[in-house]
């Protein structure tokens, strides 16, 4: 590759999110393009107001999803009511064990069977298709992903509904950017759009949403993108305080103004964790190659890890 000149990076007539990633959009031959608003914009932008208020539906649907397959799973009844896993270890005992392993079972055949994209993280497949596929995502992925996602979570996997939700969202802007009259950059803003609001939709931060999109998904700051994206996550935002209110999904103290040394502290206990985070990478990287080298068809693995999530959540259900 030739010597980077950051002046002519990827996002040229916008401002640089990362130059690193300029290295990665070079690579990947996406041409710099300008960020004139024209009409097209204005369309898009009607678009994503519509995308925000569906991708805000499907994650409420997700999230019931998870809720009503945890009852049935654990409890037994076909139930909207919200219950946790560990309030069932009492009188499952050592059968919460297995509950897991049979979802994760399911899991692993409709990724063989259905899609293999619903092994991913998420948000890093949503990255590389923007890259290298120009925003494209099978329309099968909006099923699959949230289903996948409702049963793996809903037989007790330790994860949140926001990945999930997040992906769809992304893969349900791409679907519609793919059944319209549209270019890569176009479905790029879509699929941002619709990742955007998936997670205003969970968390009810429309700015923070934006702010994702724009560092991992989007790759530049430019008007005709930012906008569409910011409709979609405020659109997002205010179904979700329909359903859930205005309350913050994690509650805050009052904060007083920080002294010298606090702001210290923060700075030490930032590169504290970032080497946390460094550490748990390298984990789950060595993890998944450790799983690479088993001599087992890959639809099995999630059952084989599922088995140790059962095994943890007998011992420590809270």
């Amino acid at each position: 590759m030739s010597e980077h000149d950051h002046l002519q990076s990827a996002t040229t007539h916008g401002l640089t999110i990362s130059p690193a990633l300029d290295l990665v959009a070079e690579a990947a031959q996406v041409p710099p393009e300008t960020s004139v608003i024209t009409g097209r914009t204005l369309q898009l932008c009607v678009l994503t107001l519509l995308l925000g208020i569906i991708a805000a539906f499907v994650a409420q649907a997700l999230v019931a999803l998870i809720t009503l397959i945890t009852n049935i799973a654990f409890f037994g009844q076909a139930s909207l009511a919200k219950n946790t896993p560990a309030a069932a270890v009492d009188h499952l005992g050592l059968f919460v064990v297995v509950i897991p392993v049979v979802g994760a079972i399911l899991i692993g055949f409709m990724a063989r069977y259905g899609s293999k994209a619903i092994r991913g993280h998420g948000i890093p497949e949503a990255m590389e298709n923007v890259l290298t596929n120009e925003s494209r995502i099978p329309a099968r992925m909006t099923f699959l992903k949230p289903v996948s996602a409702a049963i793996s979570i809903g037989t007790g996997g330790p994860f949140g509904a926001e990945g999930p939700i997040i992906a769809t969202g992304g893969a349900l802007g791409s679907v519609v950017g793919q059944m319209i009259r549209s270019t890569s950059a176009e479905r790029k803003t879509l699929l941002a759009a619709g990742a955007a609001a998936g997670m205003a939709a969970t968390f009810g931060s429309p700015v923070s949403a934006v702010l994702l999109a724009i560092e991992l998904l989007l790759f530049e700051f430019r008007p005709r993108s930012i906008i569409p994206v910011a409709l979609a996550a405020s659109a997002a935002a205010g179904v979700r305080m329909v359903f859930e209110g205005t309350e913050p999904v994690f509650a805050m103290t009052d904060l007083r103004q920080p002294t010298g040394m606090a702001l210290g502290f923060y700075s030490l206990l930032g590169g504290v964790m970032g080497l946390v985070a460094v550490g748990v990478t390298r984990v789950v990287y060595a993890i998944e190659d450790g799983f690479e080298r088993l001599p087992i068809h890959w639809m099995w693995w999630p059952a084989i890890g599922a088995l140790v999530v059962g095994g943890v959540g007998y011992v420590a259900p809270d």
